[in-house]
């Protein structure tokens, strides 16, 4: 399921999709129809900046709602009442997921390496998994049916040299844990071999190149031979 369908099931809303032609035709002359028509008004009012456009929008769609909108055949108010707290709605509009929980009770989130902070609780979730909540002003929030988790973030893409475990004597433990991870992941290093500066014969040969040196010896010593 996806999050927006997740956040319409906990609203007890039904999803209707487009499964026709006519209904996909119609959604899509909308949607052509508001990219074409809205970017000429905004460059016919000279606005490049977004919050300029903000502050155009309410009487574009006052506008735009004036000349394509249809009178309804009830006018009668048929929205139905909220049916949670107000106060959930911020848990029902976000990113949510889960996340396994391993043996030192860590898990992988967006490039980051999630530490749960160990307690009664924390202990007993190893092997379990665990609800995420990122929410838009950019807070993470880490779940266990309903009971908010302390944790700590570190970026995967950060390297912890031997000088910060030095100077961090107080989180020594953590970040030499996290300085093992992340040689266990780098890749490891080939030591080059010395090079050699002259041939060194293996014991192999090669009866075809030998027997050509040969020849080419014997040749040689005849030579210099009768020239004596």
């Amino acid at each position: 399921m996806t999050q927006f369908g997740r956040a319409l099931n906990e609203l007890s809303i039904e999803i209707l999709c487009a499964n026709s032609s006519q209904a996909k035709g119609r959604v899509e002359r909308a949607n052509r129809t508001l990219q074409d028509r809205l970017v000429k008004e905004l460059r016919l009012a000279a606005i490049c900046d977004m919050e300029a456009a903000n502050a155009f929008l309410p009487g574009f769609m006052d506008r735009y709602n004036a000349r394509f909108a249809k009178v309804p055949r009830r006018p009668d108010n048929l929205h139905r009442a909220l049916n949670i707290e107000p106060n959930r709605l911020r848990d029902v509009f976000c990113f949510r997921d889960q996340r396994y929980v391993g043996q030192q009770l860590t898990f992988s989130y967006e490039r980051k390496r999630i530490m749960l902070e160990e307690s009664e609780i924390s202990r007993g979730l190893v092997g379990k998994y665990v609800d995420t909540y990122a929410f838009a002003d950019g807070r993470l929030e880490i779940r266990w049916k309903g009971i908010s988790l302390p944790y700590s973030a570190f970026d995967k893409d950060q390297r912890v040299t031997h000088a910060a475990i030095t100077e961090n004597k107080h989180l020594s433990a953590v970040l030499e844990f996290i300085k093992k991870e992340q040689d266990k992941g780098a890749p490891k290093k080939r030591r080059a071999g010395k090079q050699r500066s002259r041939y060194q014969p293996t014991g192999r040969r090669n009866d075809d190149w030998n027997s050509k040196l040969a020849r080419r010896a014997k040749a040689r010593a005849a030579s210099q031979g009768s020239d004596i």
